[in-house]
């Protein structure tokens, strides 16, 4: 008989709570023992970790505040602080005029893609719109192919005051350095000024654009008229340089003519110095790359490493090509091309560096800068030194042997007389809609232009204008790159001589000075070895040049088919110095009134600790402008001292020995 159903629950519920009450004990008493105790040794692990991290932290606090830190391991004293301590002060108003590339950029009207970015920077800064929207970026940094202005329904303009080019990039510093150690000497925003421009256009267009020009008038003005008539110093960089040189020859026309209407004594009574950083008077060998085939040595390299990967189609974007496409808007990569012809760097057979010799060892690193190997030059057995057989003045040659052999031996091409065609025979077609005045080129013509053939700063310009006539005609519109026989030939009253230092006359203002402060010490491109571009099934590159980065010497002076002389990593020493050293020195045809130049090198030495950052002896073209040395130099004459005082001339290089085999009229 069954339990009634009251006594069958009270039988469960008793044999539940008293039947195995140690079983059900150790149940509960086991599991959150074994909880506890891992809970307790993972936080034990982070309490002691957190500790040793606490007590390392404050010990290394103590030592800090304690105990002396070692000299060279303290960072070094700013030179602006340096000098306010020994006294010297702020004077004569400072005008800054960047170069290429390191001024900001900004968008005020643009096309439908570029929503949201009205006054951001689209160069300069953090360059996210390039990742996010690269061909919208491109569109919008590119010019009108016709006039070299403003594409329709397109704005870019120039950020204005001192934020323009005191960073380039995060952490990346252009003219920061340098504004700090002048506003440690007394420099603000009333006698300091950054004469920011859209570096893109040519010269002349910046004025007729933007006003530049009439705008840097106008300021140059005022500071002196309310800094006590004190005349202002102006320290422009790379091509900046040339573009005030431009200002200068500007400044002093007559409205009539196109210029300022300053008057002849204007820069005489306005400008105490010119002090010239990096400059790029007689151009730079890396132009000519650029427009070839949008190349320089680190994308030669790039290439060398992985060949295919800036040609691939993966990402639908042809980078080299789009490139192209943009710096062929841009009229002032023209300005940049070598000026002074084969007089300047070299016929076929000679060239201005016969006296650098290329040195090497087979245990050298090729990283090695040229002023290291010649302080190593003792320490060698000689028989393991070799002179390189170099001929420099051949900028573009294609293949090795076409750079080496003499010139008797090379295929004479009249490049003139070679047809351009209608394109229909081009077998280099891009991918997608991609198109330049490549494209208009027949296969034939490439190869003949580079059938074992090599071009000098003379002919180049030859080569130019076969490959691109419509980006040369336009840009030759606004600039010369030749020598002039006569500064006198109403001719030259142009504005496209007027960036030429070797077709322009400085003003006539004997008590201005003139400085070339450049860094030396560094291979610096100068010459390249081309080829034509093999293209794969897949994908036909409409460039159909390339620099051959398989070609190697040696030596430090060729690698990845790019040869090098002494600079500063952009502009090649003769280019920088020879102004100030030979074509302006004294009374000459370009110098007419004979203001003093001085030439300031600065050896380049690479950083001797994290603390020093990019170096504070650097003379890497950009890196330059935090060299202690120069900002002490910059600080001493704008606070009032001549060039002699400074110390005159200081020359590493064989600047002097090559200037003196440059043989034209002075």
């Amino acid at each position: 008989m069954l339990p009634p159903p009251l006594l069958r629950f009270r039988k469960l519920s008793f044999s539940e709570d008293t039947v195995n009450p140690i079983a059900k004990q150790q149940t509960t008493t086991e599991k959150p023992k074994r909880r506890r105790s891992g809970r307790c040794s993972c936080m034990d692990s982070c309490c002691w970790a957190i500790g040793y991290l606490c007590t390392a932290w404050w010990l290394l606090l103590f030592l800090y505040h304690s105990v002396p830190v070692p000299a060279m391991l303290q960072a070094p004293e700013s030179p602006g602080t340096r000098l306010s301590r020994e006294g010297v002060k702020a004077l004569h108003p400072v005008i800054l005029v960047p170069g290429i590339v390191t001024g900001g950029l900004e968008l005020w009207e643009g096309r439908p893609c570029s929503e949201g970015l009205f006054r951001k920077r689209l160069w300069g800064a953090s360059f996210t719109e390039v990742l996010r929207r690269p061909l919208c970026w491109l569109e919008h940094l590119s010019l009108d192919s016709e006039t070299g202005l403003d594409p329709p329904g397109i704005r870019v303009r120039a950020v204005p005051g001192l934020v323009d080019a005191d960073y380039f990039a995060p952490c990346y510093f252009a003219w920061a350095v340098l504004i700090e150690s002048l506003a440690k000497i007394g420099y603000e925003g009333k006698n300091i000024h950054m004469a920011s421009y859209d570096w893109r256009l040519s010269f002349h267009n910046t004025e007729v654009r933007d006003h530049s020009l009439s705008r840097l008038k106008s300021k140059i003005e005022l500071m002196y008229a309310t800094n006590g008539y004190n005349r202002v110093v102006v320290v422009p960089h790379s091509m900046g340089a040339i573009y005030f040189l431009h200002f200068l020859k500007w400044v002093e026309t007559p409205l009539s003519d196109g210029g300022g209407g300053g008057g002849p004594g204007w820069c005489a009574e306005h400008i105490k110095a010119v002090v010239n950083i990096g400059p790029a008077f007689l151009g730079v060998p890396k132009a000519v790359s650029n427009l070839l085939s949008a190349e320089g040595k680190d994308i030669a390299y790039a290439r060398s490493l992985a060949p295919g990967l800036l040609d691939s189609e993966l990402l639908k974007l042809q980078t080299l090509e789009h490139l192209m496409r943009m710096s062929h808007s841009w009229d002032s990569i023209v300005s940049l091309l070598p000026k002074g012809g084969e007089a300047i760097w070299g016929d076929l057979d000679s060239y201005t560096e016969e006296d650098h010799n290329c040195i090497y060892s087979k245990r050298k690193s090729s990283q090695l800068s040229i002023n290291n190997l010649n302080r190593r030059n003792d320490s060698v057995r000689p028989e393991s030194w070799v002179k390189e057989p170099a001929k420099y003045g051949r900028i573009i040659a294609f293949g090795k042997q076409a750079s080496e052999l003499p010139s008797s031996q090379l295929n004479t091409l009249n490049i003139k007389e070679l047809s351009r065609g209608d394109g229909t025979s081009n077998e280099t077609t891009s991918c997608g809609e991609f198109w330049s005045e490549y494209n208009e080129i027949s296969r034939e013509s490439i190869v003949k232009v580079a059938e074992n053939t090599a071009y000098t700063a003379t002919t180049v310009f030859d080569l130019l204008r076969f490959i691109s006539p419509k980006m040369m005609k336009r840009a030759e519109a606004h600039f010369s790159h030749g020598i002039a026989e006569d500064l006198d030939d109403p001719k030259y009253g142009h504005y496209k001589y007027w960036s030429n230092p070797l077709e322009t006359k400085l003003p006539d203002a004997p008590e201005m000075e003139m400085y070339c402060l450049y860094g030396v010490g560094i291979p610096t491109e100068r010459s390249y070895i081309y080829k034509l571009a093999t293209s794969s099934a897949k994908y036909k590159s409409s460039i159909p040049f390339r620099i051959d980065g398989s070609v190697d010497g040696d030596e430090v002076c060729l690698k990845g088919g790019t040869r090098f002389a002494d600079g500063d990593e952009s502009v090649p020493a003769i280019s920088a110095g020879f102004m100030c050293a030979k074509g302006w020195r004294g009374k000459t045809r370009f110098n007419p009134s004979g203001m003093e130049t001085f030439v300031r090198e600065y050896k380049h030495k690479p950083p001797g600790s994290l603390l020093e950052s990019r170096g504070t002896e650097s003379g890497s073209h950009v890196d330059i402008m935090g060299n202690v040395g120069l900002i002490e130099d910059v600080l001493r004459i704008a606070s009032g001292a001549s060039g002699h005082e400074i110390g005159g001339d200081r020359v590493y290089s064989n600047l002097m020995k090559m200037s003196e085999k440059i043989s034209i009229k002075l």
